[in-house]
């Protein structure tokens, strides 16, 4: 969020925020793509290892370098199935259904009025069958969106509050957050896949046992150990990048919400609702729990702000929003 108190209201930059955002979303799947393909390297030079051939060179492994561009391939593939239905996917995760106007009018008139404040074209409109408080937004463009709320959101919150809470999602619209965070969940999702992989393959001893003299058994033995240290410190580092800009662009939505409604008083009281609710999500995913507005596992805590936390902590985005008011 730029700028402070009143003027944070007027000097908030949304194409530059969008502008991050883009940067963002390419070095991201720049990053997870590489990290993919260096544990999938190592993994390939551990196979080869076990055959014991005295001219292998780790730094040169065929298979490695086969292994590699498969896994570039299938992070290529998955971004391009990403593009073109990510919001869908991320929707059947979350449990949420859309309906039409005549299915909740006042959603769909609110999601309208603050589409037009932004200056976007209509997001489609989903609800999640639950009584628990949240909403989100997904999608890869501002021309392809979709934002979803529970149905306890609908029966809890005054219009006006509501119009915050759409507001906010509309922030992360307007700032294409929307499009990082689904990638996020995409390639956070197949580093963690392809490191549990490799440790269970390491847990029952199969990556293979190096035939032929010591030099081999020792080659192979500092191989593996670097594929395990690998495997658990990438899906860590991918999440510390998800998490450390996820914080940052709940702030920039808040405040995008009090520019676009003027009303920051009632994205404050939305939020205090959120936070006092203790209904919990049923379908809460991990994948996708950095789209919604407060976490779905309900930790509200001065905790919440910490390293691996995916939003602040409601007290100190309520603050904020109160010096803006």
């Amino acid at each position: 969020m730029t700028g402070e108190g009143r003027g944070g209201l007027v000097s908030t930059d949304f194409e530059a925020a969008a502008r991050r955002n883009r940067r963002n979303t390419v070095i991201l799947i720049a990053v997870m793509i590489a990290i993919g393909a260096v544990l999938a390297y190592l993994l390939g030079a551990t196979v080869e290892s076990a055959e014991g051939d005295p001219r292998f060179n780790p730094a040169a492994s065929g298979l490695g370098l086969a292994f590699a561009l498969i896994m570039i391939a299938i992070s290529l593939i998955w971004t391009l199935i990403t593009m073109k239905a990510g919001d869908r996917i991320v929707l059947a995760l979350a449990g949420a259904r859309e309906v039409d106007a005549a299915a909740a009018p006042q959603l769909h008139n609110v999601v309208e009025e603050m589409a037009i404040a932004a200056g976007v074209p209509k997001p489609r409109v989903a609800i999640m069958e639950t009584e628990a408080l949240n909403a989100f937004a997904t999608g890869m463009s501002r021309d392809h969106v979709a934002v979803a709320v529970t149905r306890g959101l609908l029966n809890s919150l005054s219009r006006e509050e509501l119009q915050a809470v759409i507001g906010h999602e509309m922030g992360h619209v307007l700032n294409l957050d929307v499009r990082y965070g689904t990638a996020v969940g995409v390639f956070v999702g197949l580093i963690v896949l392809l490191s549990d992989g490799i440790l269970r393959l390491g847990r029952f001893g199969r990556m293979g046992r190096a035939r032929g003299n010591d030099k081999g058994n020792g080659l192979q033995i500092v191989l593996v150990i670097l594929l395990i240290v690998a495997a658990i410190i990438a899906p860590l580092a991918a999440k510390l990048v998800q998490m450390a800009i996820s914080r940052q662009r709940e702030y920039l939505a808040d405040a995008t919400s009090a520019r676009l409604t003027r009303n920051p008083l009632a994205l404050i009281s939305a939020l205090e609702k959120l936070g006092n609710s203790t209904v919990p999500y049923d379908r809460a995913n991990r994948a996708i729990q950095h789209l919604f507005i407060v976490n779905p596992f309900r930790d509200f805590s001065a905790t919440a702000g910490a390293l691996m936390a995916t939003h602040p902590a409601l007290a100190d985005r309520i603050a904020r929003l109160r010096d803006l008011g």
